[in-house]
């Protein structure tokens, strides 16, 4: 995993400032390979609570942490309980690994 420690506990601070503490967020994609350079961060979300506007939370969250982690491209999917699951979800649930 291509992810220093402080910039996992800034990725886990803002989640759960913005979506409570009983968040879980998975790291997924090519931020997982150790041999490859570069690339942005993707991030699978997960909260228990319904939010009022899942696109608006998640634009927020992906702004933030780009602010936090220097300008790097993070790109955040967000899964509440009304969410209709897609094959994308899937595989960053089964693939991505708990921060």
């Amino acid at each position: 995993m291509r992810l220093h420690a402080d910039l996992i506990q800034v990725i886990k601070d803002v989640a759960q400032q913005q979506l409570g503490p009983d968040v879980e967020v998975r790291l997924f994609g090519s931020r997982l390979d150790d041999q490859a350079r570069g690339g942005d961060i993707d991030l699978y979300i997960e909260t228990p609570h319904v939010l009022n506007n899942r696109a608006l939370t998640a634009a927020r969250v992906a702004a933030r942490l780009e602010r936090r982690l220097g300008d790097r491209k993070v790109d955040v999917v967000l899964v509440d309980p009304s969410t209709t699951h897609q094959p994308v979800h899937t595989v960053a649930r089964q693939e991505g690994v708990v921060l």
